[in-house]
């Protein structure tokens, strides 16, 4: 069984944001999808991971969109 997704993923930037949001808080970016795969949540943004990512704000972010 598949659960329902509650975040919809800014296609510039991949940042994981409520359904009912119209813009991006992270890049202000207004396309979104809900086909995306994975979580990681950036809470240090000088972390290998943030670096890893491109990322420069702590936030929620999708792994993959498709």
């Amino acid at each position: 069984m598949k659960m329902a997704k509650i975040f919809k993923a800014c296609k510039n930037c991949k940042a994981l944001v409520p359904e009912d949001q119209a813009v991006c808080p992270v890049c202000g970016g207004s396309s979104f999808t809900d086909e995306w795969e994975g979580m990681v949540i950036v809470i240090d943004k000088n972390s290998e991971v943030a670096q890893l990512m491109g990322v420069e704000k702590p936030w929620r972010y999708a792994i993959n969109l498709k």
